[in-house]
């Protein structure tokens, strides 16, 4: 019997040696424009932390940073896999298409996957990747757009093609998987810091 088995993976469970994290396009100049940026900032501050402490591999992309700036600072990018530039909206550009290979040991089943707009990079990634055969939890309170509408029914289109709509705080938990992980208590003082609501 494998160790963590498919059909677990298939109803949305995440097995941390086979998933990776995707945040796409965080950026300072959409600060003043995405609807509850901050609060969404600090919760995928939260994610990545998180991915830190349990090896939780991840990417993050740049839709055109000479135009719209990079990451925010709030995010930590130093421990990322690759910090990817583009002007396709989709994350999956030619050097992601490489990362696919190679996350976790070639063995990537889940893409935890988050950051702005819902309704387009968000929508597009999630297409490409569940195109590829992977599950995809899209982290509702990790996304956001401009307009609530388009946020709203974006996450009710990605639920409807096959995507597990989640919070951070529940990908924190399915990582874990039990008080008796190494790294609970640490994990814990994140999740101590409630998420910001972002208005789901």
């Amino acid at each position: 019997m494998e160790a963590f088995p498919r059909s677990r993976i298939d109803l949305g469970a995440l097995d941390k040696k086979r998933t990776a994290v995707f945040i796409c396009d965080v950026q300072e100049k959409y600060k003043n424009a995405m609807h509850r940026f901050q609060e969404v900032v600090l919760n995928t501050k939260k994610l990545v932390q998180a991915c830190i402490q349990l090896s939780i591999p991840f990417v993050v992309s740049e839709h055109s940073p000479e135009a719209v700036g990079h990451t925010v600072k709030d995010i930590e990018t130093y421990e990322a896999v690759a910090v990817l530039s583009k002007t396709k909206f989709s994350m999956l550009v030619p050097e992601m298409e490489n990362h696919l290979e190679t996350l976790c040991d070639g063995n990537m089943a889940s893409v935890v996957l988050c950051g702005m707009e819902t309704h387009v990079a968000i929508e597009q990634t999630a297409i490409d990747l569940l195109s590829r055969g992977l599950q995809v939890h899209i982290v509702a309170d990790c996304c956001t757009t401009r307009a609530v509408d388009d946020r709203n029914l974006a996450l009710q289109r990605l639920a409807q093609i096959g995507c597990f709509v989640c919070t951070c705080e529940n990908i924190l938990f399915k990582l874990l998987e039990s008080s008796d992980h190494p790294k609970y208590r640490v994990v814990a003082q994140l999740v101590k810091r409630v998420s910001q609501s972002s208005g789901l």
